[in-house]
């Protein structure tokens, strides 16, 4: 923490959780006098395990802590962006996720003619490309469709259905 009520940004060196968590070995916190709630969500997202944050039923209350201090609502919105950072940090491993897997045919690529290609025409990386949506020839098998010929004309960003 950095011990001003409150902290200026420029002070607080996040960073520093992460030189801790390294030379201990051991789970870093992060005790918050920013105003706002901002920093006490990166530092959740850099990897604190533990939030401290001073909380009052009114800033404008005499004594020091009161100006770095939370108001009710103010501590929920913490707690619930908290709650997202953790759920959006995920486990690590990079995979399709149930929302993407549904929007795959949308997302992905399929080769298309990048002009228009006749009959007999040599397919080949001036003449090909690839676009959405993936519900044609995957770009996968770019490289064993160039040197091809083309067994009929296709229109400039038509899907490939060789």
């Amino acid at each position: 923490c950095t011990t001003e009520y409150p902290a200026p940004f420029d002070e607080v060196n996040l960073r520093a959780m992460g030189t801790m968590a390294v030379a201990f070995g051991l789970p870093v916190g992060y005790s918050d006098h920013t105003p706002g709630i901002h920093v006490a969500v990166v530092a959740v997202a850099l990897g604190a395990r533990v939030i401290e944050k001073h909380f009052t039923l009114d800033r404008a209350l005499p004594g020091p802590d009161h100006k770095a201090s939370l108001e009710p609502d103010e501590l929920q919105a913490l707690v619930h962006q908290i709650r997202d950072i953790e759920r959006a940090l995920g486990d690590g491993i990079k995979r399709p996720t149930a929302s993407e897997w549904k929007n795959r045919n949308v997302a992905r690529k399929s080769l298309v003619a990048a002009k228009a290609i006749t009959t007999g025409e040599v397919f080949t990386a001036e003449n090909l490309t690839c676009k959405r949506p993936g519900t044609g020839v995957t770009p996968l098998l770019y490289w064993q469709v160039c040197g091809q010929t083309a067994t009929r004309d296709f229109a400039r960003d038509e899907s490939l259905d060789v």
